[in-house]
């Protein structure tokens, strides 16, 4: 049997379209024994049960709300003013 390294693979992958790579990606996953991955966030989320949701979107709120306070000065200098039409 042949010796394949590493760097010949990726270089292999390199070529692969962009429209075959989730395929491609899909096949070295299972090769590695590993689920496949949805390769989407937003799914990942939606599956989520809705309490888990409902706190881990709680976070993001709080954590957005301490960001606009920390950053309240520096956004009223380029939000603040009047609007001027320039015609």
């Amino acid at each position: 049997m042949r010796t394949i390294t590493y760097t010949q693979v990726q270089e292999l992958v390199k070529q692969v379209p962009a429209a075959k790579l989730e395929r491609a990606y899909s096949m070295i996953l299972e090769l590695t024994g590993k689920k496949t991955d949805t390769g989407s966030p937003q799914l990942d989320f939606m599956k989520l049960p809705l309490s888990e949701r409902r706190k881990l979107m709680k976070q993001q709120a709080e954590q957005m709300e301490a960001y606009y306070k920390e950053t309240r000065g520096e956004r009223g200098e380029w939000q603040g003013g009047d609007f001027i039409d320039e015609y």
